[in-house]
Formats: structure tokens, sequence, C-alpha cells
């Protein structure tokens, strides 16, 4: 077969269509994998007591890396009276294991226990915790990293906006770090 028939042959019609097809499926397939967390929170509503803002995930996650917080930030810490340095330490302390161990542990007894427990501080703005997508945060969060913190339970959290209850903040810290250290 010479050069120019093959050349006409992929020139007709239905090649046309097979390969716009084929490059409109390669691109969604690009937008789709390389676009990370699109349904994580992205907002996060912090509690304490009848005191409530907003600031955004992206926000939080860069107080917890570099202790920087922005004005916003600031400014709800101080009219919550919490110390910047606790609240922290709180949301970045993690319960680090196996990957697999820790998604062992979600799916045996103590998984709904654990599950509770962060969602004392972490749930959907309706205030009802829900246990599935919680575990789906979380099992996100030990994926990602291999360990289980309330700041990775807000990034992976499957709703836009989540809640964080700051009154429970220090008492669930104590509560995970105290399992961490059993494991």
């Amino acid at each position: 077969m010479q050069i120019s028939q093959l050349f006409n042959r992929l020139n007709n019609r239905k090649f046309t269509k097979l390969l716009t097809q084929t490059v409109a499926l390669g691109a969604g397939a690009i937008v789709l994998f390389s676009t990370t967390n699109a349904n994580a929170a992205e907002q996060v509503v912090l509690k304490y007591g009848n005191f409530q803002g907003q600031i955004s995930v992206q926000e939080l996650s860069q107080f917890t890396a570099t202790g920087k917080t922005t004005p916003t930030l600031r400014a709800y810490l101080e009219a919550s009276q919490q110390d910047p340095a606790i609240a922290r330490k709180a949301l970045k302390a993690a319960i680090k294991a196996d990957p697999a161990f820790l998604n062992n542990l979600l799916s045996s007894w103590a998984g709904p226990i654990l599950v509770s427990q962060i969602g004392e501080v972490v749930h959907p703005l309706a205030g009802q915790l829900d246990q599935q997508a919680l575990r789906s945060a979380l099992s996100a969060s030990i994926k990602q990293n291999g360990e289980v913190t309330l700041l990775g339970a807000i990034q992976n959290y499957p709703n836009t906006s989540v809640e964080l209850e700051g009154d429970h903040l220090i008492s669930v810290y104590k509560r995970l770090s105290n399992l961490a250290e059993l494991l």
C-alpha cells in the first residue's frame, strides 16, 4: 500500500470522527485525573461557643504548615480566645502508622469510635455527623500521607464546607494523641 492510499483512507470521515472522540476522551481524562480533591472541602466554619467565622481550607492549611495566620484567622483566634500554637498543634497532630493498618483500623470495631471522635470536631454544617463521609475523608488522608490528622479530615471532607468545633478541638486532640501512643 502506498503512502498516498493510506493517507486517503485515514482522511475519511470515520477516522476523523474516531480521532476527534479519542482526543476528547484523552483531554477529559487528563482534566479528571489532574484535578485532585474536586469534591473536597474549600471552606471551614470555625465555631467556638456562640462565636462563628468562616475561612478557607487553604488559610487553615497554611497556618498549620507554617504557623502564619492571615488577618482573618488571627481575628477569629483572638475573638475566640484560642492559643494559636495549641490550635495548630491539635490540627496537625497525627496518628502515624502503615496505611494498610490505618485503613484496617477504620474498618474494624474501632473505626466507628475513631470516626466519632474526629466527628466531634469535624462535621458538615448541619451538625449531624456523616460517618461515611468522614471515613472517606480519613481514608483519603491516609492514602496521601500515611497518617490521620484533623487537618487531613478537613482537607479531604467530601463537602464544599465543613464545620470545625473549636470547643472540642483540644479534648479530641488529647484523645487522639493517647490513641497514637498505643499504636
